[in-house]
């Protein structure tokens, strides 16, 4: 089994965040970068087909040279390569179009994404990518078996848990769940070593169309001050909910 693993470079979720150029782009200056949650559980998974049923396993990302680093962090927990795509992530239809002929190209039997990334938290790509490459696709997929060419995947939906059967090629949209957090792997040494090692193919972009320009990043307006009511004062309290909330 040909397993592909989309991996986001995204900020850790401690960095501060701050625009420049009008607030049109994001300042990177002083930000940790991470390989996206959603991407790690899907890695750790694909790592457990690579050690059970002896799947090959690839990561790719749609980025500049700065993504390189969480590539090799993914090498290091255990892809056996590395792909990037040589140009910007601009929105959530060009990333699936450069991920759609990377897949197609290899050959690819199961492709793992995440649900949505946590910088932009479209959660469009997956389900692009599967439209894109005619390939069955489940999203919110918290549980994943595959047998021969059969794949049974369980998926939160509202209320539950639906559990599906379905074939591949296959494309998952992952979330927590789909490995305990407790699995998550960290790099370790021999893995860090081997990192360097290992291929990592840069190439072009099929086509340079975006669909979308950003005009503006806005931050969250700032919280209110909070205002303490003596547990006693019931009246104060619905007069403010009143008055001041307006919630009732």
């Amino acid at each position: 089994m040909k397993i592909l693993v989309c991996i986001s470079h995204v900020p850790d979720t401690t960095s501060k965040i701050n625009f420049t150029d009008g607030d049109s782009k994001f300042d990177t200056n002083g930000v940790q970068f991470v390989i996206n949650p959603n991407d790690e559980f899907g890695l750790t998974r694909a790592m457990w087909f690579k050690e059970k049923q002896g799947a090959s396993v690839d990561v790719i990302n749609v980025g500049g040279a700065e993504t390189e680093p969480t590539l090799r962090k993914a090498l290091a927990i255990g892809a056996d390569s590395a792909i990037r795509v040589n140009t910007p992530a601009t929105d959530g239809f060009q990333v699936a179009k450069e991920l759609a002929k990377v897949v197609k190209d290899g050959g690819y039997d199961l492709v793992i994404a995440g649900r949505e990334s946590i910088d932009y938290n479209g959660g469009m790509v997956p389900g692009m990518l599967a439209e894109l490459t005619d390939a069955n696709f489940v999203t919110n997929c918290i549980s994943l078996e595959v047998d021969g060419t059969n794949a049974t995947a369980v998926r939160e939906i509202d209320g539950g848990k639906e559990t599906v059967s379905t074939a591949l090629p296959l494309i998952i949209a992952g979330q927590k769940g789909l490995v305990e957090e407790s699995d998550l792997r960290i790099p370790n040494m021999r893995g860090i070593m081997m990192a360097r090692k290992k291929p990592l193919t840069v190439l072009e972009p099929s086509t340079s169309s975006s669909e979308t320009t950003t005009v503006k990043f806005e931050k969250p307006a700032p919280k209110g001050a909070v205002t303490l009511v003596d547990a006693d004062n019931l009246d104060e309290l619905v007069n403010l909910l009143h008055n001041e909330a307006k919630v009732i």
